[in-house]
């Protein structure tokens, strides 16, 4: 797969109402080729239904969703929705069997998935024996059977934790870096921030952030937190050397961004101030998710787009650092 450079998706001015309710509203946001863009927030935030409009699921009540694609038809987007759409009396073969034929793709291609989901061990085990990550894995496994230029997946990290997080990560990255475009949805940002290239935050349906996570990093750096007599003279110090991102908490401590301990004790030392204590206080991504959102006010009224689900078919299967 050789996507072309430029925009995969462009989100244009996008809402969606259901009756009176407005899920989202005046989302704004583009999917280049050859990068992964994260849509990260909480739960009701609009996540899926920006998801679902992306994939044509949904047609939005107004602005435009537009596609750039090399190809059209099925084999151009890979989805992967919750509930995953799994029929749980299948087989793991079955169930990428069932899809191949659909998007053009030999029985050749589907074990070449298999090894590549690393679920070939468990091909001929059905569905609902599966564990959710593992379901999880066959979901984008149906997803890149027709290897497309575009991969839409939501939460593709749910009840998925250590090895499974990580084997997401690098599918996404590795798909960006072949030439093509990822869009993804995620309740956290720390299962999104260390593998996407943009990251678009969503608060009660709506865009209320959208950089690179260096950018996200700049404006919310971690800190050394110093006990230091008396802390003005100290924070004085430093700004003068040139590190002017300090910050006096409550107890009297300062709180400094990107200059390093040995730094802080040589200026102290400079300016005859005595220090107490240096103690690292690092920024967890969902800490500035956090600060950045809130939770629906009703998330009642924030209703999921329906997807015509199909009958008995499967439930939803339901460290950490910044770069800088």
């Amino acid at each position: 797969m050789s996507a072309p450079r430029g925009d995969a998706v462009r989100v244009r001015g996008v809402g969606k109402q259901f009756a009176q309710v407005s899920a989202v509203e005046g989302i704004d946001f583009r999917v280049p080729a050859g990068a992964v863009t994260a849509l990260v927030g909480p739960t009701g935030a609009g996540k899926t239904t920006v998801l679902h409009l992306v994939l044509g699921l949904q047609q939005p009540s107004s602005g435009s969703v537009e596609l750039d694609l090399p190809g059209r038809g099925p084999a151009a987007v890979g989805g992967v929705l919750s509930p995953r759409g799994l029929h749980p009396a299948r087989t793991v073969r079955a169930q990428l069997d069932c899809y191949a034929p659909v998007v053009g793709v030999s029985r050749r291609r589907v074990a070449a998935v298999l090894e590549h989901t690393g679920l070939a061990a468990v091909a001929d085990t059905v569905v609902a024996q599966l564990h959710p990550a593992q379901q999880t894995r066959l979901a984008v496994g149906i997803a890149l059977l027709a290897d497309p230029p575009l991969l839409v997946l939501d939460d593709p990290f749910a009840d998925t934790h250590g090895i499974e997080r990580t084997w997401v990560q690098e599918l996404l990255r590795g798909h960006a870096n072949r030439g093509g475009a990822v869009l993804v949805g995620a309740s956290t940002l720390a299962d999104v921030v260390a593998v996407a290239d943009q990251l678009v935050v969503l608060s009660e349906g709506a865009v209320v952030w959208q950089g690179t996570p260096a950018k996200l990093r700049r404006g919310h750096p971690d800190r050394l937190v110093i006990a230091a007599q008396p802390s003005i003279a100290l924070a004085t110090a430093l700004a003068a050397q040139g590190y002017t991102d300090a910050v006096m908490r409550p107890d009297g401590r300062l709180a400094v961004a990107e200059a390093s301990e040995a730094t802080i004790r040589s200026v102290a030392e400079a300016a005859q101030v005595r220090i107490g204590s240096i103690v690292s206080d690092p920024i967890h991504p969902d800490r500035v998710l956090a600060s950045l959102t809130k939770p629906r006010r009703h998330p009642h009224l924030a209703p999921t787009p329906p997807v015509n689900p199909t009958p008995g078919f499967a439930p939803a299967p339901t460290s950490y650092g910044m770069p800088r």
